[in-house]
C-alpha cells in the first residue's frame, strides 16, 4: 500500500447531514495518496455521522469520537494526534472540495520553502484569515488553541500565525472549494454581526465552564477570571430554602441570581433555545446554577419538583416561557419582562407575552411606566394588583467595591463623557458638535453587528477625522472594571431621544418606558447621567434621575457644555450617583423577591 502523503482532518459537531457530501468531495481528489480521519466533536447524531463514515467504504478513512464537546482546537489535534503524513489539510464537515484540490495545494507545498497553502475561496471573499476548507500545510511541532485557552472565529490566533515563522504562505490562484454559508457554523456561533456571539455559542456547544472567548467583530472576554470569586464561593441551602427554577434568559449582569443562593435557596436553569449574544443563557459561567436537560424539559421539570418558576427576561424569551407556564399551570410562575412590548408585537408575540402577563401568578416589569402600560393594555384582563416592578438588568453587588480613580478633568480641565455600548442617538454631528464646545466623548465596547447595534459604524470615521483628540475608542469594559475604569469621566450617556407622547401613557414608545441596562452601570462608577430633557412627556428614566438628583439634561449641545460646566464645579451629581448607586443592585431588592416567592407557594394546596 502507498504511503499517504497528505491527511484530511474532518472536523463534524451536529453537521451529520452535510458530511456525505463533504466525503463524497473526499473520495473524488485526483490525488489518491491521503489518508483522512473524521473527528466528531461530541454530536449529538453520532449514531448519523458513524453510518455517512461506513458508507463511503473506503480503508483510507476513519473515525475518532469523544462523547462530548471540546472544542475545535481540540478537535484538530485529536486529528493531528490521529495521523502521521507529512502535509495536513482541512475539510469541515460542512463544506466540499474539489476534484483538484490537494493536487493544486500540494503542488504550492513542493516549494520547500512554503509552509502553508491556500486556495482561493468566492465566498467570503478578502477574509483577514484563511477558512479551513482552504488550507494545506506542512506537519509541524505546533499545536491548535484549544478551549481552556481560547476560543474564537480567529483562525489566525488560534494555529495560522505561528506556521508563518517557519515559513512562506503561497496561494494556488483557483478556487478548489466551496465554503457553505449557513446558520450552524461554527463562526456564526461566535459573532455578533451573524446574530451570534459569547451566549450563543455557548449554549449551541454546551459549554460548562467560563470561556475565554474572542471576537471578530465584539472584542473579547475572560470568564475565567470575571467568574472566579463566585465559582469558588461556598453557599449555603437552608432547609426552608426555596427550589427555584429559571426559566428563559438572564440578559445582562447575570450572576445577579446568586443573590438567591446567598440567601439558601436552590436554583436551576431551563434555557431558552432562541437567544442572543448578550443575553445569557446556561450553562452559567459563574457556576452554582445546574441545568435541566432541554432535550427532555418536560419529563426534567416533573423530576426536579420546584417551588416556583421565576421566568424571564425578554422578548426572545416569551415563545418559551409561554411553553413552560402552558406544561405546568400548577406551579407558581412569576413572569420577569423587561424588554419590549412593542418588540413582542413587531414578531407577532403579543398574544403569547399578554397571555403570560394575564395568567401568571405574579408579573414584575422594569419601571413604573412599563407597570402602568400592560395594566392599561390589558385592562379589564389583568389584576393590576399582580404587577410589580423589578429591573431584571440590576448588577450583583460585589462589582461596586473596587476603587474610583483619579478624573481625567482634574488634568487637563476639559469634561470627558463616556458611552457604554450603543451609542444611540449619537452620530457625528453631535459628538463633533460636542469636541467644538471641548467636551470629549468615550465610546466603549463598540459592535460590528447589523441594526441599531452597529449604526456607529456609518459615522465614527468621520467624527474622529472631524474632532481628532476629542473622540475615543475604547474596548467593551467588564464589570471587574467598572468603576476603576469608568469613575475616570465627568458623567455618561443615557439614550438620547425625543419623546411625543405629550404625558398621554398610550403613546408611549420603549424609549419612554425603559429603564437603561447602562444606567445601574454608571451610577456604580459614581457618574451623574445626560439625559435629554422631555418636558411635558411621560419618561420613565427621567421621572427617576429627577428624584434621585442624579440626572444631567439638555436639548443641545450647548446645554451639555454647561451642565457640564457646572458639574465639574461641584460634583452634586457624582455625590447624588454614589448615594444611590446601592439601591440600583439586585442585592437591594432580592428579599423583597423571596417575599413574593414564598407568598404564591403559600397560595397554592
Amino acid at each position: 500500500m502507498r504511503t499517504a502523503r497528505v491527511a484530511a482532518l474532518v472536523p463534524v459537531h451536529d453537521q451529520a447531514a452535510f458530511l456525505p457530501r463533504a466525503l463524497d468531495g473526499l473520495l473524488a481528489q485526483s490525488v489518491t495518496d491521503w489518508e483522512a480521519v473524521v473527528v466528531d466533536d461530541g454530536s449529538p447524531d453520532p449514531d448519523a455521522v458513524a453510518a455517512a463514515v461506513r458508507a463511503m467504504a473506503d480503508d483510507r478513512l476513519r473515525l475518532v469520537r469523544s462523547a462530548d464537546n471540546r472544542g475545535l482546537g481540540a478537535t484538530l489535534n485529536a486529528g493531528l494526534d490521529a495521523t502521521t503524513t507529512p502535509v495536513v489539510a482541512y475539510l469541515p464537515a460542512d463544506d466540499v472540495w474539489f476534484a483538484d484540490h490537494l493536487s493544486r495545494l500540494l503542488g504550492c507545498l513542493d516549494d520547500p520553502g512554503v509552509v502553508l497553502a491556500r486556495t482561493g475561496l468566492a465566498d467570503p471573499a478578502g477574509t483577514a484569515y484563511a477558512q479551513l476548507v482552504q488550507v494545506a500545510h506542512r506537519r509541524t511541532v505546533h499545536r491548535w488553541t484549544e478551549r481552556a485557552e481560547l476560543e474564537s472565529d480567529d483562525l489566525d490566533r488560534l494555529f495560522w500565525s505561528r506556521l508563518a515563522v517557519v515559513g512562506r504562505t503561497a496561494g494556488t490562484g483557483v478556487v478548489t472549494c466551496a465554503w457553505t454559508r449557513h446558520p450552524g457554523q461554527r463562526s456564526r456561533a461566535i459573532r455578533e454581526s451573524s446574530d451570534g456571539g459569547l451566549n450563543v455559542f455557548r449554549s449551541r456547544y454546551r459549554v460548562a465552564g467560563p470561556l475565554r472567548f474572542a471576537s471578530t467583530d465584539s472584542g473579547e472576554v475572560d470568564e475565567v477570571a470575571r467568574y472566579a470569586r463566585f465559582r469558588a464561593a461556598r453557599y449555603p441551602t437552608t432547609p426552608d430554602g426555596l427550589n427555584v427554577l429559571l426559566v428563559g434568559e438572564l440578559a445582562f449582569n447575570p450572576e445577579r441570581v446568586l443573590a438567591l443562593r446567598e440567601r439558601g435557596h436552590r436554583l436551576t436553569g431551563l434555557w431558552s433555545p432562541d437567544g442572543l449574544g448578550d443575553a445569557t443563557v446556561g450553562p452559567l459561567p459563574f457556576g452554582h446554577v445546574p441545568d435541566l436537560d432541554r432535550t427532555r424539559w418536560r419529563e426534567a421539570v416533573r423530576e426536579l419538583v420546584p417551588d416556583v418558576v421565576w421566568a424571564q427576561l425578554n422578548w426572545r424569551a416569551v415563545p418559551f416561557a409561554h411553553a413552560v407556564r402552558e406544561a405546568f399551570p400548577g406551579v407558581p410562575f412569576v413572569w420577569h419582562f423587561k424588554e419590549a412590548p412593542q418588540r413582542s408585537t413587531v414578531r407577532g408575540e403579543w398574544p403569547l407575552l399578554a397571555d403570560l402577563v394575564v395568567r401568571a401568578d405574579a408579573c414584575l416589569l422594569a419601571t413604573d411606566e412599563e407597570r402602568d402600560w400592560f395594566a392599561t393594555a390589558l385592562r379589564g384582563r389583568v389584576d393590576p394588583a399582580r404587577l410589580g416592578v423589578l429591573d431584571g438588568d440590576l448588577p450583583k453587588r460585589e462589582w461596586l467595591d473596587a476603587p474610583r480613580s483619579p478624573k481625567l478633568s482634574d488634568t487637563d480641565g476639559e469634561p470627558h463623557t463616556v458611552v457604554l455600548g450603543r451609542p444611540a442617538g449619537l452620530d457625528a454631528s453631535w459628538v463633533v458638535g460636542l469636541a467644538r464646545r471641548g467636551v470629549h466623548t468615550h465610546l466603549y465596547g463598540q459592535v460590528r453587528a447589523p441594526g441599531p447595534k452597529g449604526a456607529w459604524t456609518t459615522w465614527l470615521d468621520e467624527a474622529l477625522s472631524a474632532a481628532p483628540g476629542y473622540v475615543h475608542l475604547h474596548p467593551a469594559v467588564g464589570p471587574e472594571d467598572w468603576v476603576p475604569e469608568l469613575s475616570r469621566y465627568d458623567a455618561g450617556w443615557l439614550h438620547r431621544f425625543s419623546s411625543s407622547n405629550g404625558g398621554e401613557l398610550r403613546r408611549a414608545t420603549w424609549d419612554d418606558l425603559n429603564s437603561p441596562a447602562r444606567l445601574p452601570v454608571l451610577l456604580a462608577a459614581g457618574l451623574p447621567l445626560l439625559q435629554q430633557a422631555n418636558p411635558g412627556s411621560l419618561v420613565s428614566v427621567e421621572r427617576v434621575l429627577r428624584a434621585e438628583g442624579t440626572g444631567l439634561f439638555y436639548r443641545d449641545p450647548d446645554d451639555v457644555a454647561a451642565v457640564l460646566a457646572e458639574e465639574l464645579a461641584g460634583r452634586h451629581g457624582a455625590a447624588a450617583a454614589l448615594a444611590v448607586r446601592e439601591r440600583h443592585t439586585f442585592d437591594a431588592h432580592a428579599d423583597r423577591l423571596v417575599d413574593l416567592f414564598r407568598s404564591l407557594t403559600r397560595q397554592r394546596p
